[in-house]
């Protein structure tokens, strides 16, 4: 097998692993048994339902790693929408090779083109509003940089992208953490320590939301677990004390109900669904014979 060399992090490594998952060290013994060293075929990834494509770099990096003289051409590129029966790429060469890399790249392209389809349905949604859809930390274990990559070919926005890179201030912290005193001291040190990350608070009520308005140095306010009335309540009053803060609704948003959360008019609307329970699409491999 080829290095990896050429191919982005974390992408290297999963592939290395997916690839591992299927071939140990035997191979394909089915392709090696009944299909001929010399035999060459063209084959074509199709969709069978209208998506939103994502992945394709990743699928391309699959078929490459397995055989580096496989003549590959993405046909559609992430971000591009597609209606059933197209082709998003084209490999020809090794019919052994394109079999054997087949079921890895699909799955990552059934994957990741599921998250940017249901992330553009999301987006969507709320088309009519001034609410940008963000997605969550709840991502599959390794995948994360892939699925926000996905989440952005979509038309979502990425949050924060690991426990490093933003300071989120949430419930169990809040329990821990004392005070607002406390509170109001902690986000003085980090807005000292950190000049230009992100600080964010959650709220659970209008009341903390209050206090939390008046302390310097926040950037953004999560409304846990509002309904659409509390959220506009929430809006109002963030606009007479603190416009310059912007407000997250996050909680159990669905297809069905973000358009009604966006009325509220809030900035940002986080959906863990995007990732966290996201259908693959349908997409298979056709393959034609060259002999």
């Amino acid at each position: 097998m080829p290095p990896l060399d050429s191919t982005p992090d974390p992408a290297r490594q999963l592939i290395a692993l997916a690839l591992e998952e299927d071939l140990a060290d035997r191979g394909d013994v089915t392709s090696q048994l009944f299909i001929p060293c010399a035999h060459r075929s063209t084959a074509n990834i199709v969709t069978r339902e209208a998506i939103c494509v994502a992945g394709t770099e990743t699928a391309l990096a699959v078929f490459r790693t397995v055989d580096a003289d496989l003549d590959i051409e993405i046909l559609h590129h992430d971000g591009e929408h597609l209606i059933p029966g197209l082709s998003l790429m084209s490999i020809s060469g090794s019919t052994r090779s394109i079999l054997t890399a087949e079921r890895t790249a699909l799955n990552f392209l059934q994957r990741l083109s599921g998250i940017a389809t249901i992330t553009a349905d999301y987006v969507k949604a709320v088309a009519s509003s001034k609410a940008q859809v963000l997605d969550t930390r709840k991502t599959t274990p390794g995948w994360r940089a892939l699925e926000k990559s996905a989440v952005a070919a979509g038309g979502g926005r990425n949050h924060r992208i690991g426990l490093y890179d933003a300071i989120m201030v949430k419930d169990n912290h809040l329990v821990a953490g004392g005070e607002p005193a406390d509170i109001t001291a902690a986000v003085k040190q980090a807005r000292q320590q950190f000049s230009n990350i992100t600080i964010e608070l959650e709220v659970d009520t209008l009341e903390q939301l209050d206090t939390y308005l008046k302390i310097p140095g926040i950037d953004v306010i999560l409304l846990d677990n509002m309904n659409p009335e509390t959220l506009s309540q929430a809006v109002s009053l963030r606009d007479q004390v603190a416009p310059t803060i912007k407000l997250e609704a996050s909680g159990g948003i669905t297809l069905d109900t973000i358009s009604a959360v966006a009325s509220s008019n809030v900035d940002f609307i986080s959906v863990g669904a995007l990732t966290h329970s996201v259908r693959a699409v349908d997409l298979s491999l056709e393959l034609q014979s060259h002999a």
